[in-house]
């Protein structure tokens, strides 16, 4: 014998009538399967309510972005203003650049490569930049950078 369509029937157990909760004490009926007391069983909390603690959307931060905290910050001394502070050359330190009101002391120093240089300068510094070293030596220079 053929399995025709009207043979076909669910498995046993695979269709179940709908729970109708809340509807008198019968079935599911007083707390409705939410339980006793407690927020849960209340009706109108929000999705969003924590319990009172403070809530996710004021814990998170308010603006896009991100700041690393172990950021490396560098006082910015340009080439150009170096030969104009140092019109003579020589050799030139953080302590001549703190002395002279380019950069403040007890800080990172990094020199960059903005403007010209003519004169020969021997400068130390934490950090350089590549047009920097490139200026300093074509001027008959050094860059030194401090470990």
């Amino acid at each position: 014998m053929t399995i025709k369509l009207h043979h076909l029937r669910p498995a046993p157990g695979a269709k179940t009538e709908k729970t109708r909760v809340g509807r008198g004490e019968g079935s599911k009926g007083k707390t409705a399967g939410r339980g006793t007391k407690g927020t849960k069983a209340r009706k109108n909390v929000p999705v969003r309510f924590e319990g009172g603690q403070m809530p996710i959307h004021m814990r998170l931060p308010k603006l896009k972005g991100f700041t690393n905290p172990f950021r490396t910050e560098y006082q910015v001394v340009n080439v150009g203003d170096i030969a104009r502070v140092f019109p003579q050359g020589g050799t030139i330190g953080k302590a001549e650049l703190v002395a002279n009101g380019l950069v403040r002391k007890n800080e990172l120093v990094k020199v960059l490569g903005e403007g010209e240089i003519g004169v020969a300068v021997q400068v130390s510094a934490d950090k350089f930049s590549g047009s920097a070293k490139e200026k300093i030596a074509a001027a008959g220079g050094t860059a030194t950078e401090l470990a």
